[in-house]
């Protein structure tokens, strides 16, 4: 555990998502991971504990505290996350899911989620530039040329450089078809870039001697929309016969941030002096469908972040419960009667338990989508592949913001059992609800992932993945029904399944008869129902797992039973509402929607 006690991910749980209730080891059947074994995936896992533990979560608080600094018009991040970057880098986490050929360890994405929530949970900051460097290599190997992974993509891989997408500009937000910066074309093959680009987590610092930014941008002359924006890798400072030398890309300001205060956001200016260059990535205005990888990418690894920065703040408000005494038992007669811990008190148990089932639900749900998209990626067999694709795109719309809106309810409920102590900066739930809200922003609010998952993901393949779907519950219902549990927990699942069915087919047809705000007015909505029907899965699978421990007679009963309750408490409490969320979707409830901006 961390030196204050804080396990921040619960080791038996992770044990318990690896092998019984995922069984990972199935993947070593792929030639990829062949040379691993339960040992490697145990020393992976245990590697990043220990670094979480040990060095990432010390340094939260210092994080929190003492912002990186922007002076003359550099940025230096806090002194110990260079410390931290070297220990990162050191463990080979950058390129720990890459092939051997890139310098990678071939670790399935489903144990390296694991091991990555680790350090999430201890120092979401820190994780950060470490992420985006994953992703910014990875789109170099994926869609770069042989110069630009040599150049470009192997020092990020080696961890002497950093990474960053560059995608935001001030006048365009979220949508990506508005983005401006201008990449005008040199006889020489390279592009010259000028715009701005705002809200670039990891942007500058010092802690690498340089910064890769994967950049979107318009080819001049480039079509309107989204079909005119092409990728580029934008160095900070650009290789010429083997030196690095400025690129003009330039801090213009930083954002100053209510969480996440250790990672910093900024803004910046290309081209100012007429001499930033960019290196087209693949094919001219492809740049959307290119960055969709990078994106996905980093919507699972925020749904990590959401997941890891509610675990550490419920361990915290756990503790806390088992040792703040105050009032006594409802039975009590006598006053003088000693005070109870107020984990005693009903209430209190509502609300761990609360937290607990948003925070392992949407954890299951995470490692299940990592392990969908190992078989994506690695299945020798082509019709698994693309099966586990259908899911994977499906299930990611939900992995990003689920954990991200209700890990934000639960880091609340952290600070509501500490009481007045919560909300104060003596304990550190407060920092967590400050971190969590970042994470239903970036990579694409809830709202743009609802219209995703309705608009395009549910209904690709005419309903192929909501099949796939069906048949996953399907045989977790057949695993929960031989392992003892109650009937009506299954059967409850199977009728949201075939209720999520209906309503999909229903609103497709509405958009195909050219109705598509009776389809999408209430996006939110549908994905709520989808996000609990999700967890209410993952619970279903997390109990059938857990009665199939009792029968073996494991000596661990809390946990069996935290397992059952928090089961219980999910099928009971939270699924019911498919209903009413269903019934907002079918019933075209026009208030928002026909509501005039002047009235509100």
């Amino acid at each position: 555990m961390a030196a204050d006690g804080n396990p921040l991910i619960d080791d038996r749980e992770v044990e318990f998502l690896l092998h019984e209730v995922l069984a990972v080891e199935r993947l070593l059947e792929l030639p990829i991971f062949a040379d691993h074994d339960r040992e490697t995936f145990a020393h992976a896992i245990d590697a990043a504990r220990r670094l979480a533990r040990e060095a990432l979560w010390p340094a939260y608080k210092l994080f929190d505290l003492e912002p990186p600094r922007l002076e003359g018009g550099k940025l230096f991040a806090h002194p110990r996350m260079r410390e931290l970057w070297q220990q990162m880098v050191g463990l080979g986490l950058i390129a720990a899911t890459r092939p051997a050929e890139v310098g990678g360890q071939q670790l399935p994405l489903a144990v390296y989620a694991l091991a990555s929530a680790y350090l999430m949970a201890a120092n979401c900051a820190a994780y950060g530039y470490l992420g985006l460097t994953q992703g910014a290599a990875h789109l170099l190997e994926a869609f770069g040329d042989e110069r630009l992974r040599r150049d470009y993509m192997a020092p990020m891989y080696e961890g002497k450089w950093s990474g960053t997408m560059a995608l935001t500009e001030p006048q365009a937000g979220s949508s990506l078809s508005d983005v401006q910066t201008l990449a005008e074309p040199t006889a020489d093959g390279h592009f010259l870039l000028r715009g701005n680009k705002i809200f670039i987590s990891a942007g500058d610092h010092d802690l690498t001697e340089n910064i890769v930014h994967m950049t979107l941008a318009r080819i001049a002359g480039a079509p309107a929309g989204i079909k005119g924006v092409s990728l580029f890798c934008v160095p900070k400072r650009r290789l010429e016969r083997g030196a690095l030398v400025d690129n003009d890309v330039s801090v213009a300001g930083a954002i100053h941030k209510i969480g996440w205060r250790g990672l910093p956001s900024l803004a910046l200016s290309y081209g100012e002096r007429g001499d930033c260059h960019g290196y087209l990535v693949g094919e001219p205005h492809k740049g959307i469908s290119y960055m969709f990888q990078m994106m996905n990418e980093a919507r699972l690894m925020v749904g990590l972040n959401g997941v890891g920065t509610a675990s550490a703040a419920y361990h915290e408000a756990l503790a806390y419960a088992r040792t703040r005494p105050q009032g006594r038992a409802l039975t009590a007669r006598d006053p003088r009667a000693p005070q109870v811990p107020i984990v005693d008190h009903a209430d209190v148990r509502r609300m761990l338990l609360r937290q607990k089932a948003i925070i392992e639900g949407a954890l299951t749900l995470l490692v299940r989508t990592g392990y969908y998209a190992d078989l994506s990626h690695h299945a020798t067999d082509a019709a698994e592949r693309e099966r586990a694709q259908l899911l994977l795109d499906l299930l990611t719309p939900i992995a990003k913001s689920f954990p991200a809106e209700k890990g934000y309810e639960a880091n609340a409920l952290a600070v509501q059992i500490h009481g007045g102590y919560g909300y104060s900066s003596e304990y550190p739930v407060e920092s967590y609800l400050r971190d969590q809200k970042l994470n239903s922003i970036h990579e694409g609010t809830t709202g743009i992932q609802a219209m995703d998952l309705l608009g395009r993901r549910a209904v690709a393949g005419g309903g192929a993945a909501l099949r796939a779907f069906g048949q996953e519950v399907s045989r977790t219902v057949d695993r929960a029904r031989a392992a003892g549990l109650p009937a009506e927990w299954g059967e409850a699942v199977s009728r949201a399944v075939a209720q999520a069915g209906a309503l999909t087919l229903e609103l497709a047809q509405r958009g195909a008869a050219g109705d598509p705000e009776g389809m999408m007015a209430h996006a939110a909505d549908y994905l709520e129902l989808f996000s609990t029907l999700a967890i209410a899965w993952q619970w279903l699978e997390l109990a059938a797992a857990a009665a199939e421990r009792r029968a073996r007679g494991h000596a661990d009963a809390a946990f069996i039973e935290g397992k059952l309750a928090a089961a219980q408490y999910w099928l009971a409490t939270e699924l019911p509402r498919c209903d009413h969320l269903a019934h907002l979707c079918r019933s075209g409830e026009s208030s928002y929607v026909a509501v005039s901006p002047a009235a509100l």
